[in-house]
C-alpha cells in the first residue's frame, strides 16, 4: 500500500475468543520518522519589493552553489507569503545565495494553518495569534551563502519578511521540512462518492500527522497526550495503520504521570477513556501480556471510579467534562458521564475477568448494573443522546431523531464520531453519510487538508476559504471563529480527534467488525446507503482483510471478500 495520506470504528463490547492461528504480526510496530522537503506550490501575495519571487516555486536540489542565477531578491521590508499546498508538521528551510555583504540577514518568519494566521503576528494588538506549544512567529538570522532550518509547528502557509534595512538579500529557496512517521497505509477506502473518499483520506492524514513522538491531539497547539481525545484517534489509527507502538507509549505516559486517585489530564472522563481504550486494544490485538502490565494501576483506578458513584448515579466532584460545546451544560455533562461510567465499568469487569480478579470483576459489574437503572435527562442534546444510545441506555430511534433534528449545526469535531455511531445503531446509514458530507465536507470546501479542532457549521456557511486572502466584511473562519480555549487563531486546524468519519466509513460502509479477540473472527456486514459500490482494506494482526461491495441491478449487494489466514468469518 502506497505511503500517502492515510482507520477503525468504535466497536461494541466484543465477545471473548481466541485464535488457534498465530498472527503473522505478534506485536505493535514502532516506525521511524522521515523528513520530506516541499517546494511551495504558489505565492499567495507579496508586499514591498521581492524581485523574481516566482523563482521560489522552482525545485531546489538541496545544495547551494556560488553561481546561483534563479533567485528571489528581497529588499528591506519586502515579504512573501507561500502556500505549501497541505498542512504539515515541521519547519522551514531558507537558503541564501552569495552577495557582497556577508553579514547574516535578519528575517521574520510567520507560519500559519491559514492565510489569516500567517499574516498575523503575536505582537499585534488585538490579534488572537499565539506561540502556544510551538513557536510559529519568530525572528531568524540567515547566513551568507548557506542555509538555516528552523521551526517546529503545524502549518501550511509561511510568510517571510526581510527586517534588515541596509541590504538586499538574494534567496535561493524557501522549503518546508515535513516530519512524519514513515508508515504504510494498510487500511484503505474507496466508494462511488468521491467526496466521501476525500473525507476518509483527510481524516487518515490528520491522524498521521499527529503521530509524532507520542500521539498528539494537535500539531500546532495541543501537542500533548490528551487521553479522551485519543479515543477517536486510536479508532482511526488502528483502521489505517494497524497495531502501532505509539498508542501504548502514549497510554503509559499519562498513566505514569497520573496517580490512580487523580484524574488523567485533570478530567474525570479522560480516566474513563483510558480504561475504555485498554479494553479496545485487547479486543483488537489480544495482547494479554500488555494488559497484565496495567493490572495494578487499572485495579486502583477502577475502584476510584466506583468510589465516585452514589447509589445509581455518577458523582464526580471535579474535572467534569464531555466536550467543549457542552462545557456550560451541567445536565448534559451528567448524562454523558453516566453513560461513559457504565461503559468503563463494563470494560473493567471484562478485563478484571481476563486478569483473574473475580472480586474486582463483580464490583465493576454490580456498579454498572446499578448505574443502568437510572437514565439522566438528555436535554434534547445530540452528544448526550448519542452516548446514552451507544450504551443502550435510551431508545436508539429517539436518539437518532434528536441527532437528525439538530443536524450538522449541532455537530462537533470530537463528539461527531459518537453521533455517527448512534445513527448507525439505529440503521441511519444514509443520513449519517449525508452528515459526514455536509459537516466534514464543508471544512474541505473551505480549503482544509486536515480536520479541525472544532467547526461551527453555520459559521462555515458564511466564511471565506482558509487559503485565500481575508476579505473585508467576510467572516474569517479562523480569525473570527472559535470559542473556549480555541478562540480565533489559537484554534488548531489539525486535530486528531476530528478524524471520526475515517473510522466510521471503514467500520460501517465496508462493514468490517471484529467479533473474536485479536480479529480471530470477523463480521462483515456492509451498509452502502445510496452508494453504488465501496471497496477497501482493513488491517488485522494476521494481515489485511480485502472487501469489495457492489450494488446489483435488483438492489442486492454482491461482496467479494478475502480474509487472511487465521481469520474466520462470523456467521450470525
Amino acid at each position: 500500500m502506497r505511503k500517502t495520506l492515510m482507520m477503525l470504528a468504535m466497536s461494541a463490547v466484543l465477545t471473548a475468543g481466541c485464535s488457534t492461528e498465530k498472527p503473522a504480526t505478534t506485536g505493535p510496530k514502532d516506525s521511524g520518522f522521515k523528513t520530506e522537503y516541499l517546494t511551495p506550490v504558489r505565492i499567495v501575495t507579496t508586499t514591498g519589493s521581492v524581485k523574481d519571487a516566482d523563482n521560489l516555486l522552482k525545485t531546489y536540489r538541496g545544495q547551494v552553489s556560488t553561481s546561483e542565477t534563479e533567485l528571489a531578491t528581497f529588499s528591506p521590508k519586502g515579504s512573501v507569503l507561500l502556500d505549501f499546498g497541505k498542512e504539515i508538521q515541521g519547519g522551514i528551510q531558507i537558503v541564501r545565495a552569495i552577495s557582497a555583504n556577508k553579514q547574516a540577514a535578519k528575517f521574520r518568519l510567520c507560519l500559519g494553518e491559514s492565510v489569516s494566521e500567517a499574516l498575523s503576528s503575536v505582537d499585534i494588538k488585538g490579534t488572537t495569534a499565539t506561540n502556544d506549544h510551538s513557536i510559529r512567529d519568530m525572528e531568524i538570522s540567515v547566513p551568507w551563502l548557506g542555509s538555516v532550518e528552523i521551526g517546529n509547528s503545524g502549518f501550511r502557509f509561511a510568510r517571510l519578511e526581510l527586517l534588515d534595512e541596509a541590504q538586499d538579500i538574494p534567496i535561493v529557496a524557501i522549503r518546508a521540512a515535513s516530519k512524519y512517521r514513515d508508515l504504510d497505509y494498510e487500511g484503505s477506502f474507496r466508494c462511488s462518492d468521491e467526496r466521501l473518499n476525500q473525507i476518509w483520506n483527510t481524516g487518515a492524514y490528520t491522524v498521521h500527522l499527529c503521530m509524532q513522538d507520542h500521539l498528539w491531539d494537535g500539531i500546532k497547539r495541543d501537542r500533548l497526550v490528551w487521553i479522551g481525545d485519543m479515543h477517536p484517534e486510536v479508532m482511526t489509527l488502528n483502521t489505517v495503520f494497524g497495531n502501532q507502538e505509539v498508542v501504548r507509549k502514549s497510554l503509559d505516559f499519562v498513566r505514569d504521570k497520573t496517580p490512580s486517585h487523580e484524574w488523567m489530564n485533570g478530567i474525570c472522563s479522560y480516566s474513563l477513556w483510558w480504561i475504555i481504550l485498554h479494553h479496545h486494544l485487547y479486543q483488537w490485538y489480544g495482547d494479554l501480556e500488555y494488559l497484565q502490565k496495567q493490572q495494578t494501576y487499572l485495579t486502583s483506578l477502577l475502584r476510584f471510579v466506583i468510589q465516585n458513584t452514589n447509589d445509581n448515579k455518577e458523582a464526580y466532584r471535579e474535572g467534569r467534562f464531555i466536550d467543549w460545546p457542552s462545557a456550560d451544560l451541567p445536565e448534559v455533562i451528567h448524562a454523558g458521564l453516566q453513560a461513559l461510567t457504565v461503559r468503563a465499568l463494563e470494560a473493567g469487569a471484562s478485563m478484571a475477568g481476563l486478569l483473574g480478579d473475580e472480586t474486582l470483576r463483580e464490583e465493576c459489574a454490580e456498579t454498572a448494573r446499578r448505574l443502568r437503572t437510572y437514565t439522566p435527562d438528555h436535554q434534547q442534546n445530540s452528544q448526550a443522546a448519542a452516548l446514552l444510545s451507544i450504551e443502550g441506555m435510551m431508545d436508539a430511534g429517539e436518539a437518532a431523531k434528536i441527532i437528525l433534528d439538530n443536524g450538522p449545526e449541532k455537530f462537533t469535531s470530537f463528539m461527531g464520531y459518537y453521533l455517527l455511531e448512534a445513527l448507525a445503531r439505529n440503521g441511519n446509514y444514509t443520513e449519517a453519510m449525508q452528515l459526514i458530507s455536509d459537516y466534514w465536507g464543508r471544512m474541505i470546501d473551505l480549503g482544509a487538508t486536515t480536520f479541525w479542532e472544532d467547526f461551527n457549521y453555520n459559521d462555515g456557511l458564511k466564511a471565506g476559504r482558509i487559503d485565500e486572502m481575508p476579505a473585508e466584511g467576510r467572516f474569517d473562519i479562523h480569525a473570527d471563529g472559535g470559542a473556549y480555549c480555541y478562540v480565533g487563531l489559537r484554534h488548531s486546524f489539525c486535530h486528531g480527534w476530528a478524524s471520526g468519519p475515517t473510522a466510521w466509513l471503514s467500520r460501517h460502509v465496508l462493514g468490517v467488525e471484529p467479533v473474536g479477540v485479536g480479529f480471530s473472527e470477523v463480521r462483515i456486514e456492509p451498509h452502502l446507503g445510496q452508494l453504488q459500490w465501496a471497496e477497501g482494506t482493513f488491517p488485522t494482526p494476521y494481515g489485511p482483510i480485502k472487501v469489495a461491495h457492489r450494488r446489483q441491478a435488483d438492489g442486492s449487494i454482491k461482496s467479494d471478500i478475502t480474509l487472511p489466514k487465521g481469520v474466520k468469518r462470523h456467521k450470525d
